[in-house]
């Protein structure tokens, strides 16, 4: 993953229905389809061929069983849609409450073994950098020592078998504060070897949806969030020659959320990122996610969809689609 010229970006999706939501449970509803899912990725995408993420997640955890295929969870059989140019953006969650980072490194190794072929970032563990959460990573033990150790296994092993093409990173969310801190440790912990085997950092966030931001200052909000981003967190790590990956972007329709401001919000977002691609070293743009969990639950982390959870698009989609056309790689 090299940062993007021009503007031009690596665009993604989460194509499936279940979210995490804020209390540690899953926002749930009815189940994905398979072949609406892959007319929905095909329209997106625009043309074959054209480079296109598809980001799936699975996870290792103290039920996890080794020397075996693993399956991706959300979605589930994520494989059978990185056709036609398409490759998946691979979540490797770590959530082993006994801290079981062999274990871990070994699952690791062994993804790569399964979804080389297809995937094109490995990204090691999910926001590990958010510690109150049980559906995120970093509310695990030695969730420090499983990314610096994860990051050497994949990339070696990546290595071993010649998958040149396959990039290998990690997540956060924004880190403001005494949080900054989080990538000046992780650096320190990995040192040089775990700084050189990353190909990219990731970062998810969803300005406007959690903290309200007034329309005519969202452009602004997210040009700032990114340079700081880039400026107060990844350089002081010394992480700052590294590309950088919107992994997670969205806004949710619903109650006091119509859908025009949706697409509003991922035209603004889409075009900033894009703007700001070559001064601040991004690399791409990850939607979260193509429909929603249930449409007809009002709460927020239900309806983050491009399209309904029968896969009726919303303005949005097409916001996003002319996006792809106009700022994709």
């Amino acid at each position: 993953m090299t940062t993007a010229a021009h503007g031009k970006l690596l665009f993604g999706i989460y194509p499936g229905g279940v979210a995490g939501d804020d209390t540690g449970g899953l926002a749930v509803g009815p189940p994905d389809d398979p072949a609406r899912v892959s007319s929905a990725l095909d329209r997106l995408q625009g043309r074959p061929g054209r480079p296109f993420l598809v980001r799936a997640y699975t996870r290792f955890d103290d039920a996890t069983r080794l020397g075996r295929p693993h399956p991706t969870t959300a979605p589930a059989g994520a494989a059978e849609y990185a056709v036609r140019g398409r490759h998946l953006d691979l979540v490797a969650q770590y959530q082993s409450s006994a801290g079981n980072v062999d274990g871990y490194c070994a699952f690791l190794r062994e993804l790569v073994e399964q979804y080389g072929p297809v995937t094109s970032t490995l990204q090691v563990t999910e926001e590990p950098n958010v510690t109150s959460n049980p559906t995120l990573d970093g509310h695990y033990p030695r969730v420090h020592e499983a990314i610096v150790r994860g990051v050497s296994a994949a990339k070696a092993r990546a290595r071993e078998l010649g998958f040149a093409h396959l990039r290998v990173g990690f997540n956060t969310t924004p880190l403001f504060g005494p949080s900054a801190s989080f990538l000046t440790d992780l650096a320190h912990r990995g040192g040089e070897g775990f700084i050189a085997d990353l190909d990219y950092v990731g970062l998810d966030f969803f300005p406007d949806v959690f903290r309200p931001i007034a329309a005519p200052d969202l452009a602004d909000a997210v040009e700032g969030l990114l340079r700081h981003h880039r400026d107060a967190a990844l350089a002081p790590a010394g992480l700052g020659h590294l590309p950088l990956h919107i992994t997670e972007h969205g806004w949710p329709t619903g109650p006091d959320r119509p859908l025009h401001r949706q697409a509003e919000v991922v035209e603004t977002v889409v075009r900033v990122v894009a703007a700001q691609a070559e001064r601040l070293r991004l690399s791409g743009y990850t939607h979260f996610a193509l429909r929603d969990a249930d449409s007809a639950r009002p709460g927020l982390f239900h309806r983050f969809g491009l399209a309904t959870d029968d896969y009726a698009p919303k303005p949005a989609f097409d916001t996003l689609r002319a996006l792809v056309g106009r700022f994709s790689v």
